[in-house]
């Protein structure tokens, strides 16, 4: 039995992960899900949140915004907008961007701005979210 899987996680601008993985843990729309090796094939939705995924003893863990994933008995592809480390995240952006969003959401707007706007307000929150929670122990210097 194969204890591993490929793994790729694309973002919209590059490849941000791509080799083998133990486990995943991604966002959808109906909760987490999880994926080990020889999963049943599916084709899923993203949705904007924290992506976790283990290789070897380590986890790894990402924001990503909404995408799809195709899962198959030994791949994972994972497409996302948008895939950022907690490090990488600029809390200040996040925050007005989210101000930005909510702002918006009071506003009347037709019913395809209140998606796009849902999706920019729910990618902020989960920057947010993510930012603080892994990198709460970190020093500046």
């Amino acid at each position: 039995m194969v204890k591993t899987f490929k793994l790729e996680i694309l973002a919209s601008d590059h490849i941000f992960y791509s080799g083998e993985c133990d486990e995943l843990i991604f966002p959808g729309q109906d909760g987490s899900f999880g994926i080990l090796p020889n999963h049943q094939p599916m084709i899923t939705c993203l949705n904007a949140g924290e992506l976790r995924y283990r290789t070897g003893d380590q986890w790894h863990y990402a924001v990503v915004s909404d995408g799809f994933v195709e899962i198959m008995p030994s791949y994972v592809t994972l497409l996302a907008d948008t895939v950022e480390r907690p490090e990488e995240i600029d809390e200040k952006r996040a925050e007005a961007a989210k101000e930005r969003a909510e702002e918006k959401l009071r506003q009347k707007q037709s019913i395809s701005e209140y998606y796009h706007t849902q999706a920019a307000l729910n990618k902020a929150v989960a920057r947010l979210k993510i930012s603080s929670k892994y990198n709460k122990h970190k020093i500046n210097i």
